[in-house]
């Protein structure tokens, strides 16, 4: 599960960037989710938990605030914009899963659906931010 590899990652980094700003203690940790990562919440919660160090005082306490951001689409053919959403309930599931794993498939799977072309950029709603830290 790319979740848990992923609350590693949100976690050393926080660590990182903590450590060059010399706090002791971080309070807190922002997080942007965007959609088109199909991250299980729930399960990235529950990571996060569980891949802090158990006896690193920088880290007792801390609280994670985790934002979701919805993935916005816009196609460059005709300009219509939309969520994915829109698109990603009318999808068998072997394409869900493909996205899901490997989220640039998206391309692959999904088109605009005033003009059904498959050229469209991802506006937001893509990837795993560290939108700040607290001490």
């Amino acid at each position: 599960m790319h979740e848990w590899a992923l609350a590693d990652a949100v976690v050393a980094t926080a660590v990182k960037i903590a450590q060059q700003q010399g706090l002791q203690q971080i309070g807190e940790i922002n997080l942007r989710l965007g959609e088109l990562q199909q991250i299980d919440r729930e399960v990235f919660e529950f990571a996060l938990r569980h891949v802090l160090p158990p006896d690193d005082p920088m880290l007792a306490g801390v609280q994670f605030i985790i934002e979701a951001e919805p993935a916005e689409l816009r196609c460059l053919a005709c300009g219509h914009a939309w969520l994915l959403a829109e698109s990603f309930a009318a999808l068998p599931a072997d394409q869900r899963e493909a996205i899901h794993l490997l989220p640039e498939t998206v391309h692959i799977y999904v088109t605009c659906p005033a003009c059904e072309s498959p050229d469209f950029e991802i506006v937001a709603g893509r990837g795993v931010a560290l939108i700040s830290i607290g001490g």
